[in-house]
């Protein structure tokens, strides 16, 4: 392998999908990470508890010492022939610690002494969220964003997709945006999704031109919360503005939370488990909006989801679906969102059906 130097070129980094090699604890990179990186941790968590015991007890050089006291032997051999297998199969890649110091620089001896030249990244995963924290600062002050807005059920994030130049913030929280937009894996942390938006900002900025797509959403998207900045800046775009007629909103209400849901939980957990947790995904859905919907509306609509649920598991029957998703929509949603856009009609630069949005875009680039 070709000796490479260390590197503090983040925007290199991020826009190149550079594979790194996380040596925090596990405890450190779960409560924050990158995307295309992997941990692989020069101490566990336990190890690092007892090293940071020492240190603060004795110091820096005793717990060095307790360091490589634990993580010796079998251990040591083990990790170093992990790191190894990383270089392998990234040699392109990097490796960095929380501030690019002791423990990055260690690992970076180990793999010497096996062998294998491996750069760091200087300045660690520290300067790192420093640096896209800044950029996404900068992405919100410098950047034209147009917002794709709609009544639910349009298809906004099928458009979005279409466009030259967008982000998927649903697509980056893992989650649709409604009460309905849970997704079967967990959403990413909040520094997690922080750190994915401002790299996909970065590309759209430095690897497209025109304006950024993004789509209409509030201020949470499930538990993740839109960088303020960020947020600010798009509540002040230009917005264009989806139509779709009723029955195809109810065809792809239908086919998102309906359809695909039901597979995916059965993919997961098998045919009769699988229905029961979706069945269980829908019910939980609609009582998550019951102080808007109010108790009687709420009752209706469960009784309407019970019965459609028992004629898809029994007869294969998606009919009776299409009545609640017809009653959530007009008597529900589309109020709201009428609402909503009337308070900032003045943003509205263009509207229409997904094709002639598309059209307009195309003719304006």
């Amino acid at each position: 392998m070709t000796t490479r130097p260390d590197t503090d070129n983040y925007l290199e980094l991020f826009l190149n999908d550079i594979p790194m090699m996380d040596v925090r604890a596990p405890v450190e990179y779960q409560k924050g990470a990158f995307p295309h990186t992997v941990n692989e941790p020069l101490m566990n968590d336990e190890e690092r508890h007892l090293v940071g015991i020492r240190y603060k007890e004795k110091g820096q050089e005793s717990a060095i010492e307790l360091g490589n006291e634990l993580v010796s032997g079998e251990i040591k051999e083990q990790r170093i022939n992990q790191w190894k297998a990383f270089t392998r199969e990234n040699p392109n890649g990097y490796l960095y610690c929380f501030r690019g110091g002791l423990r990055s620089q260690t690992t970076q001896q180990w793999l010497k002494e096996a062998g294998v030249d491996y750069p760091l990244v200087s300045g660690g995963y520290k300067a790192m969220r420093r640096f896209l924290i800044d950029e996404l600062v900068a992405s919100a002050k410098t950047q034209q964003y147009r917002v794709i807005s709609g009544r639910t059920g349009t298809g906004k994030t099928r458009l979005l997709k279409q466009m030259p130049n967008f982000v998927d913030l649903e697509g980056l929280a893992n989650h649709r945006g409604s009460s309905f937009g849970r997704q079967l894996t967990p959403q990413p942390s909040q520094i997690d999704f922080e750190n994915a938006l401002s790299i996909q900002l970065l590309k759209a900025r430095h690897q497209n031109s025109g304006p950024i797509y993004i789509e209409d959403e509030s201020r949470l998207i499930g538990r993740n919360a839109v960088p303020l900045e960020f947020r600010d800046k798009t509540t002040m775009s230009d917005i264009v503005v989806l139509e779709a007629p009723l029955n195809e909103r109810i065809d792809i209400v239908l086919q998102d939370y309906v359809i695909d849901m039901a597979q995916a939980y059965q993919s997961e957990a098998g045919e009769s488990e699988g229905f029961a947790r979706f069945s269980e995904y829908l019910l939980n859905s609609i009582l998550r909006i019951r102080k808007r919907l109010g108790g009687e509306q709420t009752q209706q609509l469960e009784t309407v989801i019970r019965s459609a649920l028992k004629e898809q598991q029994q007869q294969g029957s998606l009919e009776r679906h299409r009545e609640w998703i017809q009653a959530l929509l007009t008597n529900y949603y589309d109020p709201m969102y009428d609402f909503q856009l009337s308070k900032k009609s003045e943003r509205i630069i263009f509207r229409g059906d997904k094709n002639s949005i598309l059209d307009w875009v195309n003719q304006a680039r």
